[in-house]
């Protein structure tokens, strides 16, 4: 299948500025944007970023596995004269000018999506939910900082219906720059959380700088936040000017228009929520997801009003998602494939701050465990690596889960990482599993940390790799396909 162009030379040169030099000359056209080598496909345009590496030295090889064409900011190593090339003055500053041009060609409507929690997951709600209203683009992975966002608008075909963007950041500022460059019609904040206190005096501070994103709005714009939270106010004021649209389990305030949580069941199957929208009573399934993704379902049933869309579609559109390898997925592995014997494997390991990880023990200590083959009940497990990037509050946030409700209805806590030992430290004895300064040290022993009808969940920042407790957990045994 011959893939449709995306850029030609000439347009990228025109966007960027950029001189093409090579035996092709401007005869030349990229289908795909790509960044990294090991995931390039034939015909992408190579952009040699400079990062952990410098991207000028892996063009000669973007372009013997097919690039069909690379843009730097001087001629690499080992690259012939005839290679087709575009040369700017900085790659970085290039890719945000072909991001630019990007937008300004799109009859998209683009969304931008932000938050301290929930932005990749409502992202795919997004994308789950506009693809039965029109072609939906739809920003890959977590393309959310100085480099993802430009590539999701250069990556944006010109024709789509809808764009879904996401915007995240580490530091005060980052956010204003890339909304005004993906100029969305709506902007829609997740929440507001204990995440990156590092750089942040206080949560008002986090959502003043999440709130940034309406100042890229279109005029037309709609800003949508959410309601029942300590920082609502913060959010309600930036909103104020751009069409406000709020969602969440409050009534309405003032004129603002509400999207609301009616009821929510949670069951081992998934969650349920019955909400009102634009006066629209509405049911959403989600298989296999907890009830702390029901907000960033009613999230999107605002965008979906937002944008006039066909509400009811949307919601049944909305249960085609399931929660993704580490965001809460949820699993079932065959310890003994004849006799059926199993554990339930809740693997949230990509990300955690106070918020989500109090999201995730709530629903370990909803779901029922199974039985082993003596009929003995199963345990509730939480494997637990540390919250990082939380400041001067890490010691108290972390010391403090040992006051979570949830924590009453678990077997064993095992903890991951220095911070993670001030939990550990106040745990009731009886719930004391093992602490460890690495996930490897148990990866080795996954073995022994569970048995046959037990529940356990794996929750941790990235950096604490707790994601190699999952893989360890999962390689005991085969996934149960048959669910």
């Amino acid at each position: 299948m011959t893939l449709p162009v995306l850029w030609t030379a000439a347009d990228v040169a025109t966007a960027t500025g950029g001189d093409v030099i090579g035996a092709f000359g401007t005869d030349w056209a990229a289908t795909g944007i790509s960044i990294d080598t090991r995931s390039l496909a034939p015909g992408d345009l190579f952009i040699a970023l400079t990062d952990q590496r410098d991207g000028h030295d892996f063009v000669a090889q973007a372009l013997s596995k097919g690039a069909a064409g690379a843009m730097v900011s001087r001629i690499p190593d080992g690259v012939g004269p005839d290679a087709p090339l575009i040369v700017v003055p900085d790659v970085l500053a290039g890719l945000t000018a072909l991001g630019a041009a990007g937008r300004a060609r799109a009859q998209a409507k683009i969304i931008a999506v932000t938050g301290s929690v929930g932005k990749t997951s409502t992202k795919e709600m997004l994308r789950d939910m506009l693809s039965g209203q029109g072609r939906a683009h739809v920003a890959e992975g977590s393309f959310n900082n100085h480099w993802g966002v430009p590539i999701t608008l250069a990556r944006m075909p010109a024709d789509c219906d809808f764009a879904v963007v996401e915007i995240g950041m580490n530091h005060p500022g980052e956010i204003a720059p890339l909304a005004r460059l993906a100029r969305p019609h709506v902007a829609l904040i997740t929440t507001i959380a204990a995440a990156h206190l590092e750089a942040f005096a206080d949560l008002d501070g986090i959502a003043v700088e999440k709130a940034s994103v309406f100042d890229g709005l279109t005029p037309d714009g709609v800003a949508i936040y959410p309601l029942g939270l300590e920082t609502t106010p913060v959010l309600a004021r930036a909103a104020a000017a751009h069409s406000p649209l709020a969602f969440g389990r409050e009534g309405a305030q003032g004129d603002t228009q509400i999207a609301q949580l009616i009821a929510l069941h949670q069951s081992e199957a998934g969650a349920v929520l019955e909400a009102s929208v634009g006066g629209l009573a509405l049911n959403v399934r989600l298989p296999g997801a907890g009830a702390h993704f029901a907000l960033n379902a009613l999230g999107c049933l605002a965008v979906a009003q937002a944008l006039s869309l066909d509400l009811a579609i949307c919601a049944q559109d909305l249960g085609h998602w399931t929660p993704p390898a580490g965001r809460g997925k949820r699993e079932r592995i065959l310890i003994d494939p004849v006799e059926r014997y199993s554990f339930t494997l809740i693997d949230d390991a990509y990300n955690a701050n106070p918020t989500s990880t109090g999201a995730a023990l709530d629903l370990l200590a909803q779901l029922k465990p199974g039985t082993d083959p003596s009929g003995r009940t199963g345990r509730r497990i939480a494997v637990l690596g540390d919250m990082l990037e939380l400041g001067d509050t890490a010691t108290a946030l972390h010391a403090g889960l040992a006051d979570h409700t949830a924590m009453a209805a678990l077997h064993t806590v095992h903890c991951i990482g220095p911070m993670m030992r001030h939990l550990y430290d106040r745990l009731p004895e009886d719930r004391r599993g093992h602490h460890v300064t690495a996930a490897d040290e148990l990866g080795e022993i996954a073995h022994k940390l569970v048995r046959p009808g037990d529940i356990v969940l794996v929750k941790g920042s990235k950096g604490t790799r707790a994601a190699r407790v999952v893989d360890a957990l999962r390689n005991l045994g085969q996934a149960d396909v048959s669910e």
